[in-house]
């Protein structure tokens, strides 16, 4: 039967090559999409998972500091430090910047180091050395050792290169000192701040120092006359380090009491990440996916089809012959396992030529290509049916006609 199949194969080889290589395009963007997929999961976790952080503290009623804006006091670390249990607070700083450099849009994500960042993927260059003005940058950033990039009012040079270090929403991630990022984070032009200031002032002048007729109390408490209370320095988060010894339930319910923050384990902030952005993303690829499936099944099935039709004198006449149907359908079934086979292995080849230039990042799975592989194998078995339904319609006389 292989054999038969091959004989035919040769006969319509163009045809054959041309649908292989057709149902191998589509594989490559379906295994892709797979691959952003599980690149989405690794760069939604990527922080959660190489900070090493057993509690998370964020601002009260929030999901942050990935899911959503976080900000608390700079000063908080101090107090969760004094809590029974904890045996490191260390702050947390990430917020997007972007910026044109060398006439492109240079999109990064800040994150402040609280050390030198030793422990980081370091590809080329070092760590950082210095407390001011050095960089580390992932090379998707495609910055070069030695560029300089102003943010904020200084300007600081990248020493260090990272690699497969990028945020949440694809961003390259760059990495500075923890003051560094917070004069990054607070950067106010002039303007806004004089502002500000004037606005106080007026404020100020406003309210009646030394009449006895006015209730100073109740001027201090009016959201429209108070003076605006001067803020301090805020981070995005605290990552806690428990105690060895010490249960980490009782001292994230001891941090759950404080009424200004929200406390959440790394697994907890973990399934934050994955039951929001990267849901949605899922359910968007999964859809595409079906549908280019779908569309590889169509092209396959209609090529079967065509390909019997054009031999059906040559089925007929096996028939006449007595061959027995069990040949025949071998013969169409194993050309459309092999148009699938081989979409496959091409598909796997050259695609990890073409991923690297995806604008995500392509992270595939074993587990992922055999179930992609199974479904391939699905497709090819479905695809034959129609061809194999007319194949045994087909009368051994019309040879004879």
């Amino acid at each position: 039967m292989m054999n038969l199949a091959l004989r035919d194969i040769r006969y319509n080889l163009g045809r054959f090559c041309l649908t292989t290589a057709g149902i191998s395009l589509l594989l490559i963007v379906v295994m892709g999409m797979g691959g952003i997929y599980r690149g989405l999961i690794q760069e939604a976790t990527l922080i959660i998972d190489r900070s090493g952080a057993d509690i998370w503290v964020v601002q009260r009623d929030t999901k942050g500091p990935f899911a959503e804006v976080s900000k608390i006091p700079r000063n908080m670390e101090y107090r969760i430090a004094a809590v029974t249990g904890v045996r490191s607070a260390e702050p947390f700083i990430s917020h997007a910047v972007q910026r044109d450099h060398r006439g492109r849009v240079l999109r990064l994500t800040i994150q402040g180091l609280p050390d030198s960042g030793a422990w980081l993927p370091v590809i080329r260059g070092r760590a950082l050395q210095a407390g001011h003005y050095e960089m580390l940058a992932d090379k998707s950033a495609k910055l070069p050792l030695g560029t300089r990039l102003k943010l904020g009012k200084d300007t600081y040079r990248v020493v260090g290169i990272t690699d497969r270090m990028n945020s949440p929403s694809g961003d390259s991630m760059v990495f500075v000192s923890l003051n560094d990022a917070l004069a990054i984070q607070n950067d106010t032009p002039p303007e806004a701040l004089r502002g500000e200031r004037n606005a106080r002032l007026r404020r100020f002048d406003r309210m009646a120092y030394g009449s006895t007729s006015v209730d100073h109390r109740e001027t201090l408490v009016s959201e429209s006359e108070r003076p605006a209370a001067l803020p301090g320095q805020q981070i995005s988060a605290v990552l806690v380090k428990v105690r060895p010894g010490f249960d980490p339930a009782e001292v994230l319910r001891k941090l759950r009491t404080l009424p200004d923050i929200s406390a959440y384990t790394s697994d907890d902030e973990r399934q934050i990440m994955l039951s929001g952005f990267v849901a949605r993303s899922r359910r968007q690829l999964l859809l595409f996916r079906t549908i280019l499936i779908t569309v590889s099944t169509v092209v396959m099935t209609l090529i079967i089809y065509t390909l019997t039709l054009d031999k059906l004198h040559d089925i007929a006449m096996l028939k006449l012959i007595g061959a027995r149907n069990r040949v025949i359908v071998g013969m169409i079934l194993q050309q459309a396992l092999l148009i699938g086979v081989l979409a496959f292995g091409i598909a796997r080849f050259f695609g990890q030529w073409v991923y690297p230039y995806f604008p995500r990042r392509v992270v595939l799975v074993p587990f992922d290509l055999l179930l992609l592989f199974g479904i391939v194998i699905g497709i090819s078995v479905l695809a034959s049916v129609a061809g194999v339904m007319k194949a045994m319609r087909t009368d051994a006389g019309e040879v004879l006609s």
